[in-house]
This record gives structure tokens, sequence and C-alpha cells, in this order.
């Protein structure tokens, strides 16, 4: 159950048929509940240089998807690779920590993903904020190039160069962290969006290829909002935790007085 007597990191492990599941809670359980939804590759570690700067306005979910970080996928069935089973396992979580209804915000893949939990749970989601957001298939070497441009770009300017945090990607077992990833071709992720009724910001760097698809979702929304981030690549949260957390608060303020 949830500990209202402290808004230390705590860590937490629950244990599922065939899976066990590994997720961080910091901040005063009784602010909003923020789920954090890790990218491709990834693990909960990323949000590490943006968690401090939440916890004091939300209570903050952070969580390894089955087979990637710490979580562990003891499944052979391909199907337990699936959006749909990453849905249940973060609803056994919320339901662990008896908890109804959550603010998202996820990062690229993590993003696909998280629109798949949205369709699927459209009652549980306040609002969103969707990191390098695209629908379509992802184009691996533009991301990386526009990466490279962003970074030039940063250095010319000289904007201030994170380190990455540690443990950003490591996995305790790199084969399903490997497969975690193919749950995107498995989930209609058109229709997905199409669902999404709640308010929503997708943030999207300039420089990188997943733009237009941000620019299309946006366009086909009512409840969405576009902030485009000025020579920032693909993989936004970790490149610029700064300027993301910056726009993330600044639109949730706006927002949340009439979601909460």
């Amino acid at each position: 159950m949830r500990d209202t007597s402290s808004d230390t990191l705590t860590s937490m492990e629950i244990e599922l048929d065939k899976a066990k599941l590994y997720f961080e809670i910091q901040g005063n359980p009784d602010n909003p509940p923020l789920v954090l939804w890790h990218g491709a590759g990834c693990t909960l570690r990323m949000w590490d240089l943006v968690v401090e700067e939440l916890k004091d306005f939300y209570f903050t979910i952070a969580f390894d998807v089955r087979g990637a970080g710490n979580s562990i996928n003891k499944d052979l069935n391909e199907n337990s690779y699936s959006f749909n089973k990453y849905s249940e396992d973060l609803n056994s979580i919320l339901n662990y920590l008896n908890i109804d209804q959550v603010h998202l915000w996820s990062m690229a893949w993590g993003t696909r993903a998280a629109i798949a939990y949205s369709s699927l749970n459209p009652t549980k989601i306040l609002s969103a904020v969707f990191s390098d957001a695209s629908i379509e298939g992802a184009d691996i070497d533009a991301q990386r190039l526009g990466l490279k441009n962003a970074l030039s770009k940063q250095e010319e300017l000289g904007i201030e160069r994170f380190k990455l945090p540690k443990g950003w990607n490591i996995h305790a077992n790199k084969d399903s962290a490997a497969r975690s990833l193919s749950a995107a071709a498995k989930f209609d992720l058109h229709e997905a969006f199409n669902q999404i009724s709640f308010p929503f910001l997708i943030m999207t760097g300039d420089h990188d290829p997943n733009l237009s698809s941000s620019k299309d979702m946006v366009s086909s929304s009512s409840t969405g909002e576009l902030k485009v981030l000025e020579n920032v690549g693909h993989g936004s949260v970790l490149q610029r935790p700064d300027l993301t957390v910056e726009c993330f608060l600044e639109w949730q303020k706006k927002t949340r007085g009439c979601n909460d």
C-alpha cells in the first residue's frame, strides 16, 4: 500500500504470474499521481534527471516494463511482450498503490505504449505529455542524424550537455529487453490515438524526424497541443531534461486546475 509518511524515493517490486515488476515511487502521495513511461532501450533511470523537479508537485511512479531494466518476464509466450500485457502490468502496479487515475509522461517508444494504454483504460488518464511522439514507423537513421545535428547546434550555442543517468540502458536481461520492443508492431496505434479525449501535450524536437507525425497527431485532435523544442533531437528527456521538465510543468500548471 502507499506509504503516506514519506516523500523519499522508494524502490518496490510486485510478483505476478510469470513476471516480476520493478518500479519506484517518490513525492507526497497526496499529490497528483504521475506515471513515467520510459523509451525504447531505456529503463526508468532515464527519468532521474527530471524526477527531482517533479517530486514537489507529483507523486511519481516510474516503472520498467516487463523484460526491461529490473523487471523480469518469465513468460515464454511472445504475446507476453505486448502493449496489452504492459497495460495489465501497469494496472497491477496502480492497484497495488490504490490509485484510480493518473497523469502520464512518456518518451518515444514509451509514448506508443502510453497511447495504447490510454485506449485500453480511457477513464484512468487525467492528462498526458507525449515526448518525441509518433504513431508511424520509426526511422532510426534519421533519428541518429537529427540527434547529431542537434547536439552540434547545442554545442555551438553553449547549451549545457547533461550526463546520461547511470543505468539508463542497463537491463537485467538484454535479450528480453530487446524482445520487449516488439510490442509496437502488434497494436493499432492509429485507432488507439483516435480514441483519446483527455488533454495532452506533444513535445518533440525540431531535429527529430518524429516531428512530422507529432504535427499530424495534434492537427487531428481537438484536445492536443504541440510544443516544438528548439535545437533538440530524438530522446529529448535524456538530451534536455531541463527544457523538457520546464515545458512539462508549465503546461500542467495551465491544465491541471480543471483536471485533478
